[in-house]
């Protein structure tokens, strides 16, 4: 079992403005950990909104740090500076970080180069106008920019949505943290028009099968249902692989 990343330093009044370490952050912890076989040998790994920097130095320990580069993004700049101290304090110095939104002067670059893909987005559902706000306007300096998702919750994550499958490379992974206010079911259905294909896994999985084509396609959606949110995980399809996907 691996354990959590110690993050001593969010106690300090200057990190006020940086997401903790919650509850759905373990969700996606426990979700990394589950898949650690396929996210082992990995070489590019990029967290969208990276907060504490807690689920990329976890992903790390996974993955290790001999041969991958960990990438994080995040558009409050206090956030960069704790997921650099996450990075130190768990002794995992390939951990970057670049202050930007979502994957701004990165997407080119990165282009099916990234492995796996990590985001827990702002997903509570909020006035669009309030969720505009918290994500665009640099006066606002709180906490509300790491959980205002405006309609649906969702209005940060369709911006990523659009991206997932130019970033993913042959092998990529993309986890995704929501809720059920924000339709996992339309989620899955939207990547599918994307042309990332899935089933849904894991022991307490609410959702029907017959929602999710079981042909191949070039990409699959693997959908994980757990007790306070829903972890989306979509990967490339590579037919070297068969079966890659089963439990």
């Amino acid at each position: 079992m691996i354990p959590t990343p110690l993050t001593p330093h969010l106690s300090q009044p200057e990190y006020e403005s940086v997401y903790e370490p919650a509850e759905d952050t373990f969700i996606l912890l426990d979700a990394l950990e589950q898949d650690a076989h396929l996210l082992k040998g990995s070489t590019l790994c990029l967290e969208v909104g990276s907060g504490s920097g807690c689920v990329t130095a976890f992903l790390a320990a996974i993955c290790g740090t001999h041969r991958a580069l960990y990438l994080t993004t995040d558009l409050n700049p206090i956030a960069c500076r704790s997921t650099l101290v996450t990075a130190q304090t768990n002794s995992q110095p390939r951990i970057e970080t670049i202050n930007t939104d979502l994957t701004s002067s990165l997407s080119d670059r990165l282009s099916t180069q990234v492995d796996v893909l990590v985001f827990n987005p702002p997903y509570v559902e909020t006035e669009e106008e309030e969720a505009t706000t918290a994500q665009r306007d640099p006066r606002v300096k709180g906490i509300e920019k790491t959980w205002a998702g405006g309609a649906r919750g969702m209005t940060v994550t369709n911006r990523l949505l659009s991206q997932v499958k130019d970033l993913l490379s042959p092998r990529g992974l993309f986890y995704l943290v929501a809720v059920p206010e924000n339709k996992p079911h339309q989620i899955l259905a939207d990547m599918l028009v994307r042309g990332l294909h899935g089933e849904p896994a894991g022991s307490i999985c609410t959702f029907c099968d017959s929602a999710i084509p079981s042909t191949p396609a070039s990409q699959r959606l693997r959908l994980e249902v757990l007790e306070t949110g829903t972890v989306l995980a979509s990967r490339t399809a590579d037919d070297n692989l068969p079966g890659e996907f089963e439990k």
